[in-house]
């Protein structure tokens, strides 16, 4: 039996958070069919090649960025200095979670530490992001068991917005047009969330705690010396709240429309990782651009059942899920960009309706298998 629950309000739900009942109906055998035909097509193989290609290119911008920032001085023109640099730590980013998941370099080692390198080296802990990350690629909004549906400043199920009290409850009232104002904070929360993992956790090895610290601190004194020994005090301040803002901005821009305002799977359910992980994700339409802009993440769906899969062959898989999905009838939500932006909205509006009315909107009855 598989029970889900779906986040309801007065109003009527976005298209893409209502199911009909027999939609669920377990597809045990789905996954191993459509990974077998993956695993023929070569598509699990490793592309060192892109992945050279994709570092040379954020190296060389990277380079760019350094120079002109010398060259320019005591210019408010290094704004844009600062905001190219929060697009090249997102893309570097990008290939952190890719190296987490195994897609870049042939042993799992060398993946771990590669990616460890990157997410230091924009001011991340590989550690919280990975313990973090793993729970929600095992279970994608799941209530209790997703950390990225958990209540923060946004508060994504209705149980969590009733509770918002005070000036968090008037920000949750209004969530869905402050969200992207909100991740303009988005950059500092993260970097604030990496060192509070790294002082905080006990289960993690002390080594890569020490050197996880270690390549934090010295990658913001390698940003802040520059500059605030280069640039006059209330300049240098801009170019880091550009350069945060524009990697808080490009970083949850990138991961919210992959979930938000998809199905929410009830705490007790059960379901099968073909349904659970097609169900739950979310699409973005554009080809070879989505590709590069959002770093693989527009190929959701596929992603979530092969996580391990190299981004570059993640658009012929797309070809053999949604074949399986077809031959099944399991819905495959695919939008573009625009759409996703707007769902999203719509749905963390709704959500926070609860926070407005102090009434968490009655549950529909479980959806049962």
């Amino acid at each position: 039996m598989v029970t889900v629950s779906l986040e309801h309000s007065p109003t009527p739900a976005p298209a893409s958070n209502r199911v009909d009942a027999d939609a669920f109906t377990p597809q045990p055998r789905a996954f191993s069919e459509v990974s077998k035909d993956a695993k023929a097509a070569g598509l699990f193989q490793r592309t060192p090649w892109f992945y050279v290609t994709v570092g040379a290119a954020i190296a060389v911008v990277l380079a760019a960025c350094i120079t002109m920032f010398l060259v320019l001085g005591a210019s408010w023109f290094q704004l844009i200095i600062a905001g190219v640099l929060g697009i090249v730590f997102t893309q570097i980013a990008f290939i952190g979670h890719e190296a987490g998941h195994r897609q870049v370099l042939r042993g799992g080692r060398a993946n771990t530490r590669l990616a460890r390198l990157l997410a230091g080296s924009v001011g991340l802990s590989f550690d919280w992001w990975n313990t973090k990350h793993s729970r929600h690629h095992a279970n994608p909004n799941h209530v209790g068991k997703d950390p990225d549906i958990e209540i923060d400043t946004i508060s994504f199920v209705t149980e969590d917005a009733v509770k918002a009290r005070g000036i968090h409850r008037w920000i949750t009232g209004r969530q869905g047009w402050l969200f992207f104002p909100l991740l303009t904070l988005e950059g500092l929360n993260l970097h604030f969330l990496s060192f509070k993992h790294l002082f905080s956790t006990k289960k993690m090895r002390k080594r890569h705690r020490y050197s996880e610290l270690a390549m934090l601190f010295g990658r913001f004194a390698l940003i802040a010396i520059p500059l605030f020994l280069l640039l006059p005090l209330g300049m240098a301040f801009a170019f880091l709240g550009v350069e945060l803002a524009v990697f808080g901005i490009y970083m949850g821009a990138a991961f919210a429309p992959n979930h938000k305002g998809m199905p929410i799977v009830d705490g007790d359910a059960r379901l099968d990782f073909f349904t659970k992980q097609v169900r739950t994700s979310r699409n973005i339409r554009g080809g070879w651009w989505a590709t590069t802009l959002l770093g693989g993440l527009n190929y959701q769906v596929e992603h979530h059942l092969f996580p391990s899969m190299p981004r570059i062959h993640l658009a012929k898989a797309r070809k053999l899920v949604r074949a399986k999905c077809a031959q099944l009838d399991v819905p495959y939500t695919e939008v573009s960009l625009g759409r996703s932006y707007a769902t999203v909205i719509e749905y963390l509006n709704e959500v926070g309706r609860a926070a407005r009315d102090r009434i968490a909107p009655a549950l529909p009855a479980p959806v049962r298998s």
